[in-house]
């Protein structure tokens, strides 16, 4: 009964002693001086698969090129699938696409267009081509930045 108690005081005492630090489920490392991007998309046509959220720096040669990104979380699609990034303040992009096979690629028709659906921050409009950079940054500062996301769909 004893050696019980010792023990169960040694785990308590530890348990309190200890820094509480939340995992936020964020990607990156958190800071006192980082900043928090947090990504919401909607529009999904089915809630099935999954929504990769890749964030890009502020540098034209990175943005939407192979091996660009700064970060990358692939999620469950949901009606509003979220993920959230710990970053440096300054300029960002984002840009998502709905893997609905859950592939983790983004899949394309016989002719080269988007065969799943896709989104940039700031929304820009994507007729022919990808966006520049410029239409997808944004900038980040102390705090929380919100960063709404509508998936589009060629076809």
């Amino acid at each position: 009964m004893k050696v019980r108690t010792v023990t169960l005081a040694a785990i308590l005492s530890a348990t309190i002693s200890a820094p509480a630090l939340a995992d936020d489920g964020c990607e990156g490392d958190r800071t006192a001086t980082s900043a928090k991007i947090s990504a919401q998309v909607t529009g999904l046509r089915q809630v099935k698969g999954e929504v990769t959220i890749t964030v890009y720096p502020d540098d034209k040669r990175r943005f939407l090129a192979k091996g660009g990104k700064l970060a990358r979380v692939r999620t469950k699609a949901l009606a509003v699938t979220r993920a959230c990034f710990w970053v440096t303040p300054g300029n960002y992009a984002i840009a998502i696409y709905h893997d609905v096979n859950a592939d983790r690629k983004f899949n394309r028709t016989m002719v080269g267009l988007p065969a799943e659906g896709f989104g940039f921050s700031n929304n820009p409009e994507t007729k022919v081509g990808l966006p520049p950079l410029s239409a997808a940054r944004f900038a980040t500062g102390p705090g929380e930045k919100v960063v709404a996301i509508q998936t589009r769909y060629l076809r």
